[in-house]
């Protein structure tokens, strides 16, 4: 088997990226490279400044034939899925005028 790194470029890359999308009118979806690390470093000269285009590993019982994801959103979004279940257990807890009323 090959060690090379195969990623399918998604919709929110191309939306995000004009030279994302302009690589996939030209070439497809999917991109080969040698290695994990050339991947995401072309995920990072695709990113346009204020924007983040990145690399997703695919989940393990994904039955694509991709190892990865070219994905893209706000410079902020990168970590949303990291941090999903922390705000959304800040979130469950009252907070300001709320906090004050259930207190009462």
């Amino acid at each position: 088997m090959s060690d090379a790194y195969v990623v399918e470029v998604k919709r929110s890359a191309r939306k995000v990226s004009p030279a994302a999308g302009r690589w996939v009118r030209e070439h497809g979806t999917r991109r080969r490279f040698a290695t994990k690390a050339l991947a995401r470093q072309w995920a990072r000269v695709m990113s346009p400044p204020g924007r983040t285009v990145w690399v997703q590993d695919a989940a393990p019982w994904d039955g694509t034939p991709v190892d990865g994801y070219v994905v893209g959103g706000g410079a902020r979004d990168r970590g949303a899925t990291r941090n999903r279940a922390s705000r959304s257990r800040s979130r469950s807890r009252p907070t300001g005028r709320r906090a004050i009323e259930v207190a009462a």
